[in-house]
């Protein structure tokens, strides 16, 4: 019996069971058509280069100093204050991993631009990006490194180098709060041990030398020179606040009084000492003691710092080291098989069905629909 026949003598008055016979014939058609795409599928899968992935994790260091304290502290009120667009260390990580020169460092190391077979070292980090992703994940602050390449020995070395390359670049950056305030203590010592090398070679100048540096002028100079350093210290800790924290701080208020009170005490002693300020080598010696007193104040506050850095730890604190991946991430060629079986067999039904459907339509229409489609 032909197929138009069987259709034709499908009962009207149950669509059910019409449909079902519609698909019956056809189930030559609907199980090995299948079936020869999926292997089809497979066979093609074993021609797609095989990948591999490395992945490694670190723990980055978490929100420290004054200000993310104030923050915490906040609650639920931290978004309204603005702390919702507050930038963390982790997040500050992961956009250096990202960043043109760890990207740099890792493609001339590996020569990635011939491995890419690629011209521009443009085009090498636009591929280098799409082979990288770095993830935070918010629960527990954990940045992970997947690194996916056609040898699973260079996957595992590029992960690991990508965390060596942010060490390196970290050490050279000040990011925690220790490392700002010791990089402008730094700066401030370095300052002033310029003008102390000045200091004290206006003094010797001025016909004293390393001895007379203990005589008579001490007296009369040091404690207005300890006064000055101070006043000076006490400013720069009051710009180092201010850097941080916002004028209206407890912190700042107070330290704004102490440089008040210094300033005028200041003011009081040079009144006093302007009368015997005629004699040259008093300035010299006033001066070079104020560089020296200003000099051990930064000293110890570059120390403090260095502390506090040294107490934090190492900046990436590897947890897992990536290593050489032993099985292939992609092609997943069960799943392409599966899929493409299952996508095929779908195709076929709706084909069968919708042939049954255009056979039962009346020639009319048929015609009708016809034209219609050949119509421009």
């Amino acid at each position: 019996m032909s197929e138009d026949s069987l259709d034709a003598q499908a009962p009207r008055e149950a669509p059910e069971f019409d449909l079902f016979l519609t698909l019956l014939q056809r189930w030559k058609l609907l199980v090995f058509g299948p079936l020869a795409v999926g292997l089809i599928a497979l066979g093609i899968s074993y021609l797609i280069p095989q990948t591999f992935t490395a992945r490694t994790s670190f723990l980055p260091p978490q929100q420290q100093g004054a200000a993310a304290s104030a923050l915490s502290s906040l609650g639920a009120l931290a978004n309204l204050a603005g702390g919702g667009g507050v930038r963390t260390p982790a997040d500050q990580f992961v956009a250096l991993l990202q960043s043109a020169n760890v990207q740099d460092r890792v493609i001339d190391q590996y020569k990635l631009i011939e491995v890419y077979d690629v011209r521009y070292r443009v085009d090498a980090r636009r591929k280098l990006s799409e082979n990288v992703r770095v993830a935070l994940s918010k629960r527990d602050g954990i940045i992970a490194v997947e690194v996916d390449d056609r040898s699973p020995q260079r996957a595992a070395e590029i992960a690991n180098s990508f965390v060596d390359e942010l060490q390196r670049l970290t050490a050279t950056l000040a990011i925690t709060e220790a490392q700002q305030r010791r990089v402008f203590f730094e700066r401030q010592l370095a300052q002033t041990r310029d003008k102390l090398t000045a200091a004290q070679v206006a003094l010797q100048a001025s016909g004293f030398n390393a001895g007379a540096l203990k005589s008579e002028p001490r007296a009369a100079a040091e404690a207005y020179a300890k006064l000055r350093a101070e006043t000076t210290a006490a400013e720069v800790r009051l710009q180092a606040l201010r850097g941080s924290l916002v004028d209206t701080a407890p912190e700042v208020s107070q330290q704004v009084a102490i440089v008040t009170a210094l300033r005028g005490q200041l003011a009081r002693t040079e009144t006093e000492s302007e009368t015997a300020s005629s004699a040259n080598y008093i300035g010299r010696f006033r001066e070079f003691k104020y560089q020296e007193t200003l000099f051990e104040l930064f000293s110890r506050q570059y120390e403090l710092a260095r502390v506090d850095e040294a107490r934090e730890g190492a900046l990436v604190q590897v947890i897992d080291k990536a290593q050489q991946p032993e099985r292939k991430s992609r092609p997943k060629r069960g799943n392409a098989a599966v899929l493409s079986t299952l996508a095929a067999a779908a195709v076929l039904v709706m084909w069968v069905l919708l042939r049954r459907w255009w056979k039962a339509l009346p020639v009319e229409r048929t015609e009708r629909l016809r034209r219609a489609l050949a119509a421009p």
